[in-house]
């Protein structure tokens, strides 16, 4: 048996190769990424999209779904491996029943 281990997928975003920070880290990051350098450029023409980001690069895609907007950023970046997807406009990615997590403008 062999010590290598295959390519995982990372926290569910597509990621093939081991994240190089810890998950809070990453969330952290792309949080201040987000509200500091793309916000104002997507917020209003892209509500209710996904955007992918790479927080090592700062580099971001949008797509209709998570796999979309990540295979997007990783035709840019393909050695991306700390990525972080939101949903534009909601403080959540997901939600399960009651109403939809808005954003407070």
């Amino acid at each position: 048996m062999s010590d290598v281990k295959a390519p995982t997928r990372a926290r569910g975003l597509g990621a093939v190769g081991r994240p190089r920070r810890p998950g809070e880290e990453t969330t952290r990051l792309a949080k201040e990424i987000y509200e500091r350098d793309i916000r104002r450029q997507v917020e209003d023409a892209h509500h209710g999209e996904i955007i992918s980001i790479d927080v090592e690069s700062g580099n971001w895609a949008i797509g209709d779904s998570v796999i979309d907007a990540t295979d997007r950023l990783r035709t840019k970046r393909p050695d991306a491996n700390d990525i972080f997807s939101l949903r534009i406009g909601f403080g959540v990615l997901r939600h399960f029943g009651g109403r939809p997590w808005r954003r407070a403008k």
